[in-house]
């Protein structure tokens, strides 16, 4: 017995070690980093190395646990002007979006694998969600820089449609294991998915209140303080679940809730959930990868690779447009989003629910979404940024590259103890200052400490350390970033010329109209209109579309107002003339121009004369 606990631990350890080496190797090609983790456990499985692992209730158990710590952690490091920037978007993908995508996948798996609509429905339920920890990897890490709200949307969306398809995977098992059919999507399957929903949110924000309250009255041990969160998480995750709501969902709102309070040891939290996450996310996948059959794909490998292309190119996107259609996203924005639809361990963990349910295709539904999510991360996780690229999303970013530490200050002090290291060509080595109000105190160089005053003009790689209060961190972070590379294509993205953003904007309508601008918004200025029709916020990037001119914003000032205005008069929108993803103002604008043409030709036909015919 003890020698195969050691066994055992061994086996495991080297595992994981494989893992975080690979990870090194995905960074430098770029590979999906998830799907190196996955192909792990598969070369470790019966079918490579032998390891035999068969236990799918443990799978389950070990999956949702590592979910829990996944789902947390998004939630904690999303902000939340994050939140309301895409709110309304990413929690629409996350309920229609999954139900619409589970609802056309369901046609597709009664035409290849021969199952009823509800079979269908219940395959398409499992593969309907979006990969949390997929969508964070790719796109906090994997360098691709697109406006705030086209990526919180995705981020945010990846993090709230879990329980929305945990949700309805379990109660299609329950009405398939009972024989009840299309009789039980009743008024109580609507009911418990309320329950489930109202339950979870409402013990989501208890407890995040909880976790911060507990986290500022127990002050004394630092080092305890990653202990205490991680604890009282899965307390908030278990607790909900047992008593009948979603605990994914509540453990994601109560990361959501305490990542944006101030906390004691927030640096130190964030640094231990990082590392845990990573942790969480490499055993969820090589457990998941063990637990599948390779020799038994071929046998359904090509109704699932058929089933995986239509979720990719049909039903996925169609559910994006449909649930995106009433907001403002172009049909770039709206193309790339359908893209990023990446399915990870969620589906595959999901694919245990019918196995445990008793279900008698269990095995084929376990099969059929272990393919389909090894044809989404090879086919969507290799070619998110070329997409990206491709549609014009990439957008420069504001600042270049920048190393900051945030060290925690004991007590409620009302200014933060920052380290910066001094960027290649950045502000402070081409002559700025370091203002007087940031109080600096402390440069290390080449492993020497001095005091800022006589360390004489910055250099690179100084550390140097400085106190300062929070609503000017933003300043110095721009003083020590490096420096922005230059595009050739930044007058293409940020308009041939720029106007000022206290312009009236009757301007606009004067210029480019009339017809534009309606009555009230012909007072207001160029920034306020923008800012209006963006929903009361502006984000850099964001672009606004008149008729033939598309005013974008350029920069913002330190209060995020708009401080600059560019315009381009090329047809930046839509992208093509053909009505793919286009939202319902764009549809307005179509219909409306038709009906224009429809009455200029009808006009010309009456006042061309008419020549009666020649004898």
């Amino acid at each position: 017995m003890v020698e195969a606990f050691y066994l055992f631990l061994l086996v495991g350890t080297i595992l994981v070690l494989a893992a975080a080496f690979s990870s090194l190797i995905a960074f430098r090609f770029g590979a999906p980093l998830l799907l190196v983790f996955l192909s792990i456990g598969l070369l470790a499985g019966v079918d490579g190395l032998g390891i035999a692992f068969d236990n799918f209730a443990l799978a389950y158990m070990v999956g949702s646990l590592a979910l829990a710590i996944i789902l947390f952690d998004s939630g904690f490091g999303t902000s939340t002007h994050s939140f309301r920037v895409a709110a309304w978007p990413a929690l629409t993908l996350a309920s229609l979006g999954v139900l619409v995508t589970a609802s056309i996948f369901a046609f597709a798996a009664m035409l290849l694998l021969d199952f009823t609509w509800l079979e269908g429905l219940l395959l398409g339920s499992i593969v309907g969600s979006t990969d949390a920890a997929a969508v964070f990897f790719l796109l906090r890490i994997g360098g691709i820089n697109i406006r705030e709200q086209v990526r919180s949307t995705l981020e945010i969306e990846s993090g709230t449609n879990d329980p929305m398809a945990i949700f309805l995977t379990i109660a299609l098992v329950e009405l398939i294991a009972s024989g009840q059919g299309f009789e039980g999507l009743g008024t109580q399957f609507a009911l418990l998915f309320i329950e489930q929903m109202a339950l979870g949110l409402v013990f989501g924000f208890l407890g995040g209140m909880m976790i911060v309250w507990i986290l500022n009255h127990f002050t004394r041990d630092r080092s305890l303080a990653p202990i205490f969160v991680l604890a009282l998480a899965l307390l908030v995750f278990a607790f909900t679940g047992a008593i009948g709501g979603s605990g994914f969902l509540a453990v994601y709102v109560a990361g959501i809730y305490s990542g944006n309070r101030e906390m004691f040891a927030r640096e130190s939290i964030a640094r231990f959930h990082a590392g845990l996450t990573w942790l969480a996310q490499i055993v969820m996948f090589i457990v998941l990868g063990l637990l599948a059959t390779p020799s038994q794909f071929p046998s359904i490998i090509l109704p699932a690779v058929g089933l995986a292309l239509f979720l990719v190119f049909v039903a996925r996107p169609l559910a994006v447009w449909l649930s995106l259609l009433p907001f403002q996203m172009t049909q770039q924005e709206t193309g790339f989003i359908a893209w990023v639809g990446l399915r990870g361990a969620v589906s595959i963990l999901l694919a245990i629910m019918p196995l445990l349910g008793g279900l008698e295709n269990g095995l084929l539904y376990f099969n059929t979404a272990f393919i389909v999510v090894l044809v989404s991360l090879l086919l969507q996780g290799w070619t998110i940024k070329p997409m990206a690229q491709k549609l014009g999303l990439i957008i420069r970013p504001r600042m270049g590259e920048i190393d900051k530490i945030e060290l925690d200050l004991p007590g409620k002090s009302t200014h933060e103890l920052l380290s910066y290291r001094v960027m290649k060509d950045s502000p402070v080595l081409r002559g700025e200052r370091v203002p007087r109000w940031a109080m600096p105190s402390l440069v290390i160089r080449d492993g020497r400490s001095m005091r800022y005053q006589y360390a004489g003009r910055l250099q690179e790689n100084d550390q140097v350390y400085l106190f300062v209060t929070p609503t000017y961190i933003r300043l110095l972070d721009r003083l020590f970033a490096s420096r922005v590379p230059v595009e050739d294509d930044d007058e293409d993205f940020f308009g041939a010329f720029s106007v000022s953003p206290s312009r009236p904007a009757r301007e606009l309508d004067a210029a480019y109209g009339p017809g534009l601008l309606s009555s009230t918004e012909q007072n207001m200025t160029i920034a306020d209109l923008m800012t209006h029709r963006l929903g009361g916020r502006a984000e850099y990037a964001d672009r606004v579309r008149f008729g033939s001119v598309v005013l974008i914003v350029r920069d913002l000032d330190e209060h995020d107002a708009i401080a600059a205005v560019g315009v381009s008069l090329e047809p930046v929108e839509p992208a093509t003339a053909l009505p793919v993803f286009i939202n319902m103002r764009e549809i307005a604008h179509r219909v409306r121009d038709q009906l224009r043409r429809y009455r200029g030709k009808s006009v010309s036909s009456k006042n061309t004369p008419h020549t009666p015919p020649q004898d």
